[in-house]
């Protein structure tokens, strides 16, 4: 993988962790399409899966995943793909057993069952998409927060962040900055009042303390008016002896 790319793909993996909460070991639900393209072009599904999304994976395969791998198992070919999806990938249930569904579902209908149950447009449990069928995908970008994968040329692709996915983390963004906003603006006003009653404490204080010094002065100044001499007489000793 080229560096580029690389950079890329983490800083992706990185907004889907940020905004809806991805964690290693990403569970990536792979179909029956993908697993037999990556055998063709003699990949190791799980370190290429490691690589494009840059942590630790755990790879999934639905029920009737396996039961497409099974009926197309005239291919010599396909044999290969089957044990890989039976040693490297666990078992996902998706609740079409055979015995209700004689016949496996298609790829879409299974995938949006399992990806999103309620079908209110979110990924509920953080799965990643690795798929082959276009219209899986197209499907899957109508689903908030869904990392898609999938190979062209021998190459391992993780799509760019569809707008449904990205209009939620533009949002979020936007959010977080009227927040801050918010709180800066409400931190400079309390500042400023706080400010404000500690000059008028300042200056209150000044005041009495003025008052006080004032008050003194006066004081010292009566005390010093209160203060009365007797009338004076000549020294004495400078006045002469009458003869």
């Amino acid at each position: 993988m080229r560096g580029k790319r690389s950079k890329q793909y983490r800083k992706l993996i990185q907004q889907y962790s940020i905004h809806f909460g991805f964690r290693e070991p990403y569970q990536v639900i792979v179909d029956a399409d993908f697993v037999k393209d990556t055998t063709k072009c003699k990949m190791d599904l799980l370190a290429a899966l490691e690589r494009t999304l840059h942590g630790t994976v755990k790879p999934l395969i639905t029920q009737c995943s396996i039961r497409h791998l099974y009926a197309s198992n005239t291919d010599p070919s396909v044999a290969a793909a089957i044990e890989v999806a039976k040693t490297v990938c666990e078992r996902r249930r998706c609740g079409h057993h055979p015995d209700t569904h004689p016949q496996p579902l298609s790829t879409l209908e299974c995938l949006t069952s399992v990806v999103d149950p309620a079908g209110n447009g979110t990924n509920k449990h953080r799965y990643c998409v690795a798929s082959q069928e276009m219209d899986v995908r197209r499907a899957m970008r109508g689903v908030k927060g869904v990392p898609l994968v999938y190979v062209n040329r021998s190459v391992m692709i993780l799509e760019p962040m569809p707008d449904a996915t990205r209009r939620v983390c533009e949002g979020e963004e936007k959010g977080k900055l009227r927040d801050g906003f918010v709180r800066n603006v409400r931190g400079k006003t309390a500042g400023e009042k706080r400010k404000r009653e500690e000059d008028e404490e300042g200056s209150g204080s000044e005041g009495e303390e003025k008052d006080g010094e004032g008050g003194q002065q006066q004081d010292g100044e009566k005390k010093k008016k209160k203060k009365k001499y007797g009338k004076k007489e000549p020294n004495p000793l400078s006045v002469p002896k009458p003869k």
